[in-house]
């Protein structure tokens, strides 16, 4: 999984990358809030970011703000890493979208753990995000009958919208996704059906 690491400090930087990609990650670098927001504006982002807090250019609640502005079904895991430990710098952070927030000096196995959260939430998103696109399409595949249908009163054919008088299973046919098993029924069968085998039987005879 792609992950954006963003810190002004060179030695900072490609040491938290060279851990990450110990960890299997695939790590893009950005020496700055500007070159960070470069990789985060397109589509296709990294699902996961760490932000330092104080860059040049976009600070990291910057880059936060102006990612959640972005239109995504799985948006980014921002986790922010900052040596500002205060709690109102906390809420400031979660407050201006990101997901988690570490200060440094981080711990290895914390920041591996958070991660790891962040990669199931993102698991999670986009499985929803294919369960949604399937519904919309199921939907978007389904016909419906609505409003009032011209019927009439004696042969029960339906009047179609191009004026043609169609039988009723002609007509629900091409209108939705139904399809018709014929039999008879009780009342047909001792109104119709026998008396016209009665009068077929007579006549043989």
């Amino acid at each position: 999984m792609r992950i954006l690491v963003a810190d002004d400090d060179g030695v900072s930087r490609h040491r938290l990358a060279s851990t990450l990609e110990g960890w299997g990650y695939e790590v893009v670098l950005a020496r700055d809030g500007d070159e960070a927001w470069r990789v985060l504006e397109p589509e296709d982002r990294p699902p996961l970011a760490i932000l330092d807090w104080m860059m040049p250019g976009r600070d990291g609640p910057a880059l936060c703000r102006g990612l959640r502005a972005l239109p995504s079904s799985t948006p980014t895991w921002v986790i922010l890493l900052t040596a500002r430990a205060a709690g109102t710098d906390v809420v400031l952070g979660l407050g201006a979208g990101a997901n988690d927030y570490l200060t440094k000096p981080y711990d290895q196995a914390e920041l591996k753990a958070r991660l790891e959260v962040g990669v199931r939430v993102i698991g999670l998103q986009r499985e929803l995000a294919e369960r949604v696109r399937q519904v919309e399409q199921a939907l978007s595949e389904v016909k419906q009958l609505s409003g009032l249908l011209p019927i009439c009163c004696y042969c029960k054919r339906i009047r179609s919208d191009e004026d043609y008088w169609q039988q009723v299973e002609v007509y629900v046919a091409r209108h939705t996704d139904a399809q018709f098993t014929h039999g008879v029924c009780p009342t047909c069968m001792d109104e119709r059906v026998r008396p016209e085998m009665e009068r077929w039987r007579r006549s043989r005879s």
